[in-house]
């Protein structure tokens, strides 16, 4: 939570689920203690409180069970449990840290030890695995220093100081650091202090804290940790290695020195069996392939256009303009035209659709489709439609075609979606459960014939990942200008697979010239980004134009990556990923830092509303 801007620490609330059996002889004393401690002592220390939370009381059984000689008296009573949630507002997104190491020159990483090296080892990993508990556990001995090291947190994370930030206390330093070298996708080499025991080192899971630095503010860190009284617990831990290692040494000698992806390999076999078992065996190791490619390079973007320009010229359609009535002391006012949000029971994505179309510089109209089923309004006063995505009906299995069928099956609802997909002067878009629910009325779309029907993705399980789709040349008036560019973007569904009726018309709809995006891998995404020459980019554009079918990079493994389709006259496009959550940089999970407000999607909506004019 000191990751992210809160600002003062009394703005942090508490959840608190108390779980106990006050019956059971001790459990009244210990849990007297424990609220004694938490409520009355550590909270008002820190200044926090807890308005909310829920008492389980009962957490004891008891049974009758018979036997040989009788019938005896069976209780079985769960351990006393606190479960704390915190929850606060956050100032600003942006400056949100992340425990993803950056590969930048010259960078330190410091280890903030609140737990004073006392290394205690009661309760940690370590001791679990050898079938201990341990002596001590960890505390909070201080909560000056708590509070202290949250208002330094605050402070560097608002100043830029940190580059990256991993709490220390789950799991302790060695995978704290190893989790840093993960999320970075570079080596780490770590020195313990020559005084400290080397698995209570790495082990312990006291308080604190791990982050890095560039080395040109490493002064102005210590001074800042210096200044809240910390100065003791802050020391060098390492650096980072070109080598894709994870190091550890003490006085010069080599204690761990592993491959990050042999590392990584083991870290995730977990990970891997369990898929395996619940969902398509052949995209668990898929996915645990990519997963340990040195090679892999990374999300890369490619953008060929400026979306700062196309937003202003966007802009201007919706702003005063001048015209022959300001010499009588008037002015003639452009009106925004209007786009129908059209979502159904369960949809919850038209809020973000109708933030990116109402910044774009249209009317954002919230249509429900008992409106429309109702005859309460009419297609015919919207330029724009927009199906929304987001668990419609509970997101059941073929919930789009069922959201599809209610307007194909109601005489009024057809005539209408008939009327506007035939008019020229209108666009629409579906995207994810409205991608379904579009495509599923391709009966009553001029050009969409051959589009496919959209199923279960073939991992056999819902997906939410941030992956990289690559724009293709395409008739769509929504993706005007955008060709050639690979931008990241949020998929959210379960049923993404384009279906085609055979592999034969699956591969001559993908050289239609109808598909407008595709999902492309990294090392597609790095060729395009970095083609020095116009050979080099038209080598890459050809080989990119398959698309990729591997999973996770394409989560739905629909046939050459195909995601965003469209029709001759590119008034009407479906995709499944969400353009709509990512339209603002600062809700990618991740986006280069020069990228301003707009992420280059919003192109998207200023196209739209450029086209309308």
């Amino acid at each position: 939570l000191a990751a992210a801007q809160v600002g003062d620490l009394g703005k942090v609330n508490l959840s608190a689920n108390w779980m106990a059996a006050p019956a059971v002889p001790g459990d009244a004393a210990d849990l007297y203690a424990a609220v004694q401690a938490v409520g009355m002592e550590l909270c008002p220390a820190l200044g926090i409180t807890i308005p909310v939370g829920k008492d389980s009381m009962s957490m004891s059984t008891v049974w009758q069970e018979k036997g040989k000689d009788g019938d005896r008296q069976k209780r079985i009573t769960a351990p006393i449990s606190l479960i704390v949630s915190a929850f606060s507002p956050v100032t600003d997104i942006r400056l949100t840290l992340t425990p993803q190491l950056q590969q930048l020159e010259d960078t330190v990483l410091l280890l903030v030890d609140l737990g004073r090296s006392k290394n205690r080892l009661g309760g940690s990993i370590l001791a679990l695995v050898v079938s201990q508990m341990g002596e001590a556990t960890p505390d909070v001995d201080s909560a000056a220093d708590l509070k202290n090291f949250w208002n330094v947190i605050q402070q560097l994370g608002r100043e830029q100081k940190l580059l990256a930030y991993h709490d220390r206390s789950d799991g302790g330093l060695l995978a704290t650091a190893v989790e840093m070298a993960f999320a970075g996708h570079t080596g780490v080499s770590i020195e313990i202090p020559h005084l400290h025991e080397p698995f209570a080192a790495l082990f312990n899971e006291e308080l604190g804290a791990v982050v890095q630095v560039r080395e040109s503010d490493l002064d102005d860190v210590l001074l800042a940790f210096r200044s809240h009284g910390l100065k003791a617990c802050v020391s060098r831990l390492g650096t980072l290695n070109e080598t894709h290692t994870f190091r550890v040494t003490q006085n010069g000698k080599v204690l761990i020195e592993e491959n990050l992806f042999a590392l990584r390999a083991i870290w995730s076999d977990v990970t891997r069996r369990i898929a395996a078992l619940r969902d398509n065996p052949v995209h668990a190791e898929q996915e645990h392939s990519v997963r340990l490619d040195p090679k892999n390079p990374g999300i890369t973007p490619k953008i060929t256009f400026d979306v700062a320009a196309e937003a202003q010229r966007a802009r201007s359609l919706s702003q005063d303009s001048p015209s022959l009535g300001d010499l009588r002391g008037s002015v003639a006012h452009k009106s925004k035209p209007s786009v129908a949000i059209l979502r159904e029971q369960g949809v919850n994505g038209e809020v973000e659709m109708a933030a990116a179309f109402t910044r774009a510089g249209f009317r954002a109209v919230d249509v429900h489709m008992s409106d429309i089923l109702a005859g309460r309004v009419s297609l015919k006063e919207f330029r724009g439609l927009a199906a929304c995505g987001g668990f419609s009906y509970g997101d059941v299995l073929g919930a789009g075609e069922g959201w599809a069928k209610s307007a194909l099956f109601n005489e009024r609802a057809r005539a209408e979606f008939a009327a506007y997909f035939a008019r020229e002067d209108a666009f629409a878009l579906g995207v994810c459960n409205g991608c379904q629910m579009v495509s599923n009325l391709k009966s009553i779309i001029p050009g969409a014939e051959h589009w496919p029907r959209f199923v279960q993705n073939k991992s056999e399980r819902y997906e939410g990942r941030f992956v990289s789709l690559k724009i293709e040349k395409s008739p769509s008036v929504l993706f005007r200008g955008m060709e050639g560019s690979v931008i990241p973007i949020a998929v959210a569904h379960g049923e993404g697979y384009a279906e085609f009726p055979d592999a034969a018309s699956a591969a001559a709809f993908s050289a239609s010239g109808l598909v407008a995006a595709r999902f492309v891998d990294n090392q597609q995404a790095r060729a395009l980004a970095t083609a020095q020459s116009a050979e080099a980019l038209a080598k890459a554009d050809l080989e990119s134009r398959q698309g990729t079918e591997t999973y996770p990079l394409n989560p739905n493994s629909s046939p050459f990556g195909m995601t965003a389709l469209t029709t001759p006259s590119g008034r009407v496009t479906i995709m499944m990923p969400h353009p709509e959550r990512v339209f603002r940089s600062s809700c990618m999970s991740w986006a280069p830092r020069e990228w301003g407000e707009d992420s280059p999607w919003m192109q998207l909506f200023y196209n739209a509303r450029t086209w309308v004019g």
